[in-house]
């Protein structure tokens, strides 16, 4: 679609979504709400097929390679003007390997991002090195009768005068035509160095485009020399060996100051010479990152992930349908739309998708569920109390709002904060996260809201059975609150104390920095074999980790930086008839390593206090202290429990732990929703009573919520491959962790601290009143 066609149509779905929220309830509203919903599935399933096509895959997934590039600042600081350039340098160098669509962006202040798709492992050393050199940019003389001479030396009736060589002039291509190539005799030896060159721009002249530039004293010196002894002959701009561009000298010039125009220069071609002239990379550059997988690997990786994918998928719409009879068939349309959806933004936004990408949508298969679960255990409450389908369907929608609006806005602060302050892989999982989030709310609030709705409202269904997972409780869960507290501190001093043991060997390649092999095998690899051939080259003490996969067995080693070469070779030669393969390598340095660990800490921090500031203001401190520690207990049991396992934390492990967060956070708000809502309703009792009942009347959801959640990352981590094993093993802690927490540890935690503040349970409920009066959106009564 053109832009302005997807222009149009955004502001016809800004039109119908305003027109929709602005109805009442009726006909009119489920056509608005039908129309939606036919334009974006419609719209969805144009951008996705076929998905060969249309869908970007990223290096872990099609293979390739990628090198951060950290430009080394000299004698002049370095800006974004020259940034800017040093990208373009580094374009034309990739260009030279041939592959399609490399990715080539700016990093921060002083970083460069390089993505090599489909990149042959035997041309690693050679990118690595073409990336790394200083750029090299030199002013050559052409021969005086450039053109008379070739054709002598074409005829044979000369020879190449040997202080000149032949080179080839590529033209810049003019529209729809193709690059004309251009023979030049051009000096061997540079008559004048791009180091004296200090600035150069692009600009609109008498002439059309041209480029003006200015020389250091000595290059003035020199270019005038060469000028006014070279009027009406040409001059080459040499970078990396290549001609840029060959200009006629019309006049000597003096003083530091040149122009080059004229040739029908166009403005791209404009700003490419004066990109070049400036030639940052004269700065030494260092590559700070390297990662590299192999196609096989990533396709390896991708199908048994689709397959899990499909599996859970399967499973959670086999076990809604069973629960909730008809009702569940709507949920089951509802989260089809909510995966076509999903899929359809990513294609239409150009998103690139990465495994952790695809398993952020294997982990919204069970939140989309839980939306509509909250709806319908409103549902059966409010059909429970005596009120017939018609009029419980509004009711419950209006109630359940609160929780599910309060829930879903709580993870998203985390998911924004992952995608501001991470990178690559990770970046790719909170795209994910936050599109299914946002694509769920659309699902359930309208797609099965107007479904069932039609269903009841035209008297096709008059009453709804479901089954119940537990029925009504009276468990003491504030009683057993101290209790639960001390085991979940007994787990975590047992976390803390592994991790501090372990040390450096909690942290992957991300963190510590270093240099990781994956090497694959038919049969089974011999993990002693392995080690003693590294311990030949000192590297003894080498982690070797291994795994299954797709019937090949597979091993991954971590060595200190720049060994993974050397490590290779010595593999390869120790154990020839094992038939081992290079999968992939990933360097990091310890520069990067530390930044990672920082901007992980920064994301978890800023996460935690984005959520304490909105449950402050939708409920009161003392909610917030107890979200807030519930939310640490689930995190810091969750990595004690990785150290307990001897797993390593890698940049996935850090996007599943800050979405465990958000889990976490999701979970608990919903319990204290239907807190806020029983202390808000004069219900007579105790507010500890009115907690405990609050916390058995959710928790036929919780249970259900969680278990469906669990299913797709049960299916990834049984059936998902090594690749995520680790980064869905972190996920199923966090979901039972944060289950066991919502219901025993947050609800506790704000009577105590409530109480250690000095203030009276009687000053809660009138706060918590309050706030649930002057708070409530307009939305929950649509």
């Amino acid at each position: 679609m053109t832009p302005a066609l997807t222009f149009f149509i955004g502001l016809v779905m800004l039109v119908l979504f305003g027109w929709y929220f602005a109805t009442d309830q009726g006909p009119r509203k489920r056509l608005l709400a039908a129309i939606l919903v036919v334009l974006l599935v419609t719209f969805s399933i144009v951008a996705i097929w076929p998905p060969k096509e249309k869908i970007t895959l990223g290096l872990d997934i099609k293979g390739g390679t990628s090198f951060l590039i950290r430009l080394v600042p000299g004698e002049k600081p370095l800006s974004k003007a020259m940034l800017d350039q040093a990208v373009e340098v580094i374009r034309k160098r990739v260009d030279y390997f041939g592959t399609g669509e490399p990715i080539i962006s700016p990093v921060g202040s002083d970083r460069i991002l390089v993505q090599i798709p489909g990149l042959d492992t035997a041309k690693i050393q050679e990118a690595r090195d073409q990336l790394s050199r200083v750029a090299k940019l030199e002013f050559r003389m052409v021969y005086p009768d450039n053109g008379q001479r070739l054709k002598a030396i074409d005829e044979g009736k000369e020879v190449i005068p040997p202080d000149y060589r032949i080179e080839v002039y590529k033209h810049p291509p003019e529209a729809n035509e193709k690059p004309v190539e251009e023979r030049l005799l051009v000096k061997k030896k540079a008559d004048l160095g791009g180091n004296h060159v200090t600035q150069a721009a692009a600009g609109y002249g008498n002439e059309g485009w041209e480029v003006t530039l200015k020389f250091d004293s000595e290059g003035a010196k020199k270019f005038g020399e060469i000028t006014e002894a070279n009027v009406g002959h040409r001059f080459a701009i040499v970078l990396d060996g290549v001609i840029q561009s060959a200009p006629v000298i019309r006049t000597a010039i003096y003083g530091g100051n040149a122009v080059i125009s004229g040739g029908h220069m166009d403005e791209r071609e404009a700003r490419a010479l004066a990109s070049v002239l400036e030639n940052p990379l004269q700065t030494p550059v260092s590559i700070e990152e390297e990662r590299s997988v192999s196609p096989t690997l990533g396709m390896d990786s991708i199908r048994v992930s689709v397959v899990a994918g499909l599996i859970g998928l399967a499973l959670t719409l086999i076990c809604v349908a069973i629960y909730y009879k008809f009702a569940g068939l709507v949920v089951n349309l509802a989260l089809i739309v909510n995966l076509i959806l999903l899929l359809g933004a990513l294609t239409m936004f150009h998103f690139v998708l990465t495994l952790p990408g695809v398993a952020g949508i294997i982990l919204t298969i069970g939140m989309a569920v839980d939306a509509s679960v909250l709806i319908y255990e409103r549902l059966r409450e409010e059909m429970a109390a005596g009120k017939s389908l018609k009029a419980a369907m509004p009711a419950a929608y209006n109630k359940a709002f609160s929780s599910i609006f309060d829930a879903n806005v709580t993870t998203l602060i985390t998911a924004v904060i992952l995608f501001l302050n991470a990178r690559g892989p990770v970046k790719g999982f909170a795209i994910t996260l936050t599109l299914g989030i946002l694509a769920s709310l659309f699902t359930a609030l309208i797609v099965g809201r107007n479904v069932l709705g039609w269903f009841v409202d035209t008297g096709r269904i008059k009453r709804i059975s479901m089954l119940h997972l537990i029925s009504s409780q009276h468990i003491n869960f504030l009683g057993k609150g101290f209790l639960a507290c001390m085991c979940s501190v007994a787990l975590i001093l047992a976390g803390a104390t592994a991790f501090y043991i372990r040390g450096e060997r909690n942290f992957g390649v991300d963190f510590r920095g270093g240099d990781l092999v994956r090497m694959s095998a038919p049969n089974k690899i011999d993990i002693g074999q392995v080690r003693h051939a590294l311990s030949a080259i000192g590297f003894a003490d080498a982690s070797i980790q291994e795994s299954q996969q797709g019937g090949k067995s597979y091993i991954t080693v971590r060595t200190p930086i720049n060994t993974s070469e050397k490590v290779e070779k010595q593999i390869m030669q120790s154990m020839p008839s094992a038939g081992l393969t290079v999968e992939g390598s990933e360097r990091v340095g310890a520069l990067v390593g530390g930044e990672l660990a920082r901007s992980s800490l920064i994301a978890l921090g800023l996460g935690i206090l984005g959520i304490l500031i909105y449950v402050t203001f939708r409920f009161e401190l003392s909610f917030a202290v107890g979200a807030t520690v519930a939310l640490l207990h689930d995190v810091l049991i969750t990595i004690g429990m990785f150290a307990l396992l001897g797993r390593e934390l890698s940049l996935p492990i850090v996007g599943a732990v800050l979405t465990i967060a958000g889990y976490s956070i999701y979970d608990t708000i919903v319990v204290y929703d239907r807190i806020r809502e029983g202390l808000a309703s004069g219900r007579k009792g105790s507010i500890e009573q009115i907690m405990n009942d609050s916390i058995n009347q959710t928790l036929s959801r919780t249970l259900l919520t969680s278990g469906c959640t669990l299913i797709p990352i049960c299916c990834l981590f049984f059936f998902g491959g090594a690749v995520l094993r680790d980064f869905a093993l972190a996920i199923i802690i966090g979901v039972v962790v944060g289950t066991y927490s919502s219901i025993f540890i947050a609800s506790p935690i704000v009577l105590w601290w409530t109480r250690a503040r000095g203030r009276s349970t009687v000053a809660l409920r009138r706060e918590v009143t309050e706030k649930a009066t002057t708070t409530a959106s307009p939305l929950a009564r649509r």
